[in-house]
């Protein structure tokens, strides 16, 4: 099978890392990956913030815990989280986003480092919390936040749950 047809396939959602870090070298390909997402008009409407600084990663954590009304990590231990933002001014900018998640999981796969996308980034950037995290960055104007996807080393791999019939009609 082609190599990157078998990588779109085996890619799993990873809830159980590993304590070690990934390293910067592999986290940049991977956020270059998503760089290359295809996106409308080629507008380009992503934004990556990588965080690998413990005390971010664990107050983001935080805030993306209380959205849910919980204290355990949605992060799931991963040491690495990808903020996907997009601008909110280009009109695919939810789809552009969107594109970029796939790329990152699709390419972290690729690295051998596991991966899975976590909802409630748009709550965490809407606060005034995440406003001002933004703000701290430089970072201006209307994003939104469209997903964190988590890194590290997987500690665990579940197999793929079969595929539903009826996924596929030809005419």
């Amino acid at each position: 099978m082609n190599e990157a047809l078998k990588n779109l396939m085996d890619r799993r959602s990873i809830k159980k890392y590993k304590n070690d870090m990934v390293p910067m070298e592999i986290i940049d390909q991977i956020c270059e990956a998503g760089k290359y997402a295809a996106c409308g008009k080629g507008l380009q409407a992503g934004l990556i913030i990588a965080v690998t600084d413990k005390a971010m990663r664990d107050r983001l954590s935080a805030l993306n815990a209380a959205v849910m009304g919980t204290d355990t990590d949605p992060f799931y231990g991963a040491p690495v989280v990808l903020v996907v933002l997009a601008n909110k001014e280009v009109p695919t900018y939810i789809y552009d986003g969107s594109l970029v998640m796939g790329n990152l999981m699709t390419a972290a796969n690729a690295l051998g480092i596991g991966s899975c996308w976590i909802h409630r980034a748009k709550q965490v950037f809407e606060s005034e919390e995440g406003k001002q995290i933004l703000a701290d960055l430089g970072i201006e104007g209307q994003w939104e936040g469209i997903g964190n996807c988590i890194l590290g080393y997987a500690d665990e791999v579940k197999e793929a749950k079969p595929r539903k019939e009826n996924w596929i009609y030809k005419i």
